[in-house]
């Protein structure tokens, strides 16, 4: 990307929503501009983990003034993504569909460890190059972020279900502040979190860092109570438990350098901050300027130079813990690619550019069920990527590589997929070719081999030299049965083989 574009990143947090723009200059990406609204979309699913309609309309209302702000942006300037709560709600396609209509992008849900491995590039972008070994705490509405790292290296990433929303509806549900409420909502959060003594123990860190809503809002009340600025300490948080105490309730609680929207969760964060410090045993904490969102601007920034996408790393330590046969899946993969470009739907390069990068991603990936079962191998497949920890992807975006990986071959309409979504049938239609073409694992004879689409017939054809047919009977074969499987989908494919 050239110096001065312009970079937005969109943070649908479960209890805010906010949204970063900044411009890039010389690989830094300095802000611009930065909306925050508290949305509290936590608060808002039901017994059934369904999100209320309200929560769905506040949402709705927020991404819709953001979208104004982001008109303008093109689609590789903008990344959305949402955490917890929608990972949560069962009914989170609803929400998307309409919040990807008046955002103007497409949002991408996040797993845990990879809102944690953002949140780290957010923190450790921010802070000066050092070699400091870092513990990073991001305590959210629904849940709480740890990573431990070093430079730009995230190298343990977790993410737990406790955070301020949830705990402050739980033990506190009226607002009420007690002693008893906060030691059951403290006692709770290190039973959730107790696993992190292991992963985390003092001697794997140096410095402690404390990220985004919870942290920077006790922060900030310390401070004003003359503590020193940008730290976070056991006294200080006695201190201010002391406070809340005496306060009584969320209502009558007033402290210098609190924010209004703060006071409803504030009794969540601080039982939850107040259990990560004693179990981990930690004295002080430093806040840290990077959160999630501007992970995310790197990461983006990171997307758009092929060559360092962590996604392309992440593909290739899973070809190689399932033992993926390499030469196998490169010619399936540059087969596909060569059909995909000569059926290539108009897209623009960069879009092409990325589509075909996903569809190599999965031909890299297509057997990787084979290492557990031969027999359904593409279906094991899927099932791994579906439920892989797969570091730089969003869950869509394993999902529909898992699609991809699932619909190789065998019968089509076993897919729950969008067969009108052009660009994903040709995907699928290129992969399922170069897998017939490359069936006796060696590389195809394409000279003379044509891919045309006619999207708007819903139309494909692949033109084949004269004789082919002749010269390679049992891939004539293949073809054939594959024109009929596609006869009972909403496209038409036609083998012209003179």
């Amino acid at each position: 990307m050239q110096n001065g574009t312009r970079l937005a990143a969109v943070d649908l947090g479960s209890n805010s929503f906010r949204l970063e723009i900044g411009r890039l200059d010389h690989g830094q990406i300095h802000r611009t501009e930065y909306l925050k609204e508290t949305v509290r979309q936590g608060n808002g699913l039901d017994g059934e983990r369904n999100l209320t309609p309200e929560a769905m309309q506040r949402g709705w209302e927020c991404l819709a003034r953001f979208g104004e702000r982001l008109a303008g942006f093109r689609k590789n300037e903008v990344r959305a993504v949402a955490t917890q709560t929608l990972r949560e709600a069962r009914n989170r396609d609803e929400f998307l569909a309409r919040a990807h209509q008046v955002l103007g992008f497409p949002i991408d849900v996040i797993s845990g460890r990879e809102e944690a491995r953002l949140i780290y590039q957010g923190v450790a972008h921010m802070l000066p190059q050092s070699d400091e070994r870092r513990l990073v705490v991001d305590i959210g509405g629904r849940s709480t972020e740890m990573i431990l790292g070093q430079g730009l290296d995230a190298l343990v990433m977790e993410s737990y279900r406790v955070g301020s929303v949830a705990w402050s509806m739980k033990y506190f549900p009226d607002g009420q502040f007690t002693a008893r409420a906060f030691a059951a909502a403290e006692v709770a959060a290190k039973a959730v979190l107790d696993e992190a003594l292991n992963l985390y123990p003092a001697a794997g860190w140096e410095v402690a860092y404390g990220s985004s809503g919870t942290v920077g809002a006790v922060a900030d009340v310390l401070a004003a109570a003359g503590m020193p600025p940008g730290m976070i300490t056991r006294e200080g948080l006695d201190w201010l438990l002391d406070r809340l105490l005496k306060a009584q309730s969320a209502d009558r609680l007033r402290l210098e350098g609190m924010k209004d929207d703060r006071r409803a969760v504030i009794g969540g964060g601080v039982s939850v901050l107040r259990a990560v410090f004693e179990l981990l045993d930690i004295r002080q904490m430093q806040v840290a300027q990077g959160a999630l969102r501007h992970g995310v601007l790197y990461d983006l920034l990171d997307r758009e130079e092929g060559n360092s996408d962590l996604r392309s790393t992440t593909v290739q330590g899973l070809a190689r813990k399932f033992a993926v046969d390499a030469a196998q899946a490169q010619r399936v993969g540059k087969t596909a690619i060569t059909l995909f470009r000569q059926a290539g739907g108009g897209l623009p390069a960069a879009e092409l550019a990325r589509v075909q990068r996903k569809l190599d991603w999965a031909a890299q990936l297509h057997e990787i069920g084979s290492h557990i079962s031969h027999s359904d191998y593409h279906k094991h497949g899927a099932y791994i990527l579906d439920n892989a920890d797969a570091p730089g992807f969003a869950l869509p975006e394993t999902h529909r590589l898992s699609l991809l990986v699932l619909g190789h071959r065998g019968k089509l309409r076993k897919l729950e997929a969008d067969f009108e979504d052009p660009v994903f049938v040709q995907q699928l239609l290129c992969l399922r070719l170069a897998v017939i073409l490359c069936h006796a694992r060696r590389d195809p004879d394409l000279r003379g081999m044509q891919m045309e689409t006619t999207v708007d017939n819903h139309r494909f054809v692949l033109a084949c030299r004269t004789g082919w047919a002749a010269a390679f009977p049992q891939s004539a074969h293949l073809l054939r049965e594959e024109v009929l499987a596609w006869q009972k989908t909403p496209w038409t494919l036609i083998v012209a083989s003179p």
